[in-house]
């Protein structure tokens, strides 16, 4: 059974308890990460994904909280041997960036460096990213502050599929990419009309796709009054939805 690992949950500032949010796909054939945290990839040997399964990664947008990691994963992927080449997927706004950010790393002058080929994605509804044995998943542009995408999974064996809006107020493409979804990733790190939404409007834009379970992630742990307790959350969401509702948690897995 395929399976999603949240291997972080929390929105930019994270705490001893939660990592910025990152999750991984894993089907018989692949596992895809998407976005990635401070040091992702001591987390998935934690959940046992050894980093030569590892077949692809997704990055959403370019903000440090989504691609800080990218360096110390490729390098740590290199020291340890891998020979396997990486597939990377994204809008070319963030993986140009990304390509400069490993060239200020001189990975050119890294030797034996496995192959990491770009994929630069169109910014258009329902873009083909990955289709494989395990799953395929497509591509919607969402409302931040910079280029981003949220992502729609289907299980290709189960027929299962998981929204994830990624970082984005309330925008229609939302409806789309999340329609009649099992499970419905929704960010929550604070209304502001701009680039993030609310759990109320999470649980809204939830409701009108007619997705089943709603799952907040991507919530204030830490502010600059100290740590902030998210679980209000919950109950603002499920006045607006009405299936289960659920806090995302750094290593929640779930059979998709």
């Amino acid at each position: 059974m395929a399976r999603l690992v949240i291997l972080g949950s929390a929105a930019i500032v994270p705490d001893m308890e939660h990592d910025n949010t990152h999750m991984v796909f894993q089907g018989d054939e692949c596992a895809v990460l998407i976005d990635c945290g401070s040091n992702p990839i001591a987390r998935m040997r934690s959940v046992g994904i050894d980093y030569n399964d590892l077949t692809d990664m997704i990055l959403t947008h370019f903000h440090p909280d989504h691609v800080s990691g990218v360096p110390i994963l490729l390098n740590n992927m290199w020291l340890l041997g891998r020979r396997r080449a990486l597939r990377v997927y994204g809008l070319h706004q963030c993986l140009n960036r990304v390509e400069d950010t490993m060239l200020a790393h001189a990975w050119d002058e890294w030797p034996d460096f496995f192959p990491v080929a770009f994929h630069k994605l169109l910014e258009r509804d329902n873009q083909l990213l990955i289709e494989n044995s395990d799953f395929r998943i497509t591509s919607w542009p969402v409302k931040h502050y910079v280029p981003t995408i949220g992502l729609r999974v289907e299980n290709k064996r189960t027929g299962f599929v998981t929204a994830y809006s990624c970082d984005t107020a309330p925008t229609p493409s939302l409806i789309d990419l999340g329609r009649d979804a099992d499970l419905f990733i929704h960010e929550v790190a604070g209304g502001d009309g701009i680039g993030h939404s609310s759990a109320r409007q999470a649980g809204e834009i939830a409701a009108a796709a007619g997705a089943r379970k709603l799952l907040l992630i991507h919530y204030e742990v830490f502010d600059r009054n100290g740590p902030v307790d998210p679980t209000p959350l919950i109950p603002e969401a499920q006045a607006v939805f009405p299936g289960p509702v659920q806090m995302a948690h750094d290593f929640d897995t779930f059979e998709v």
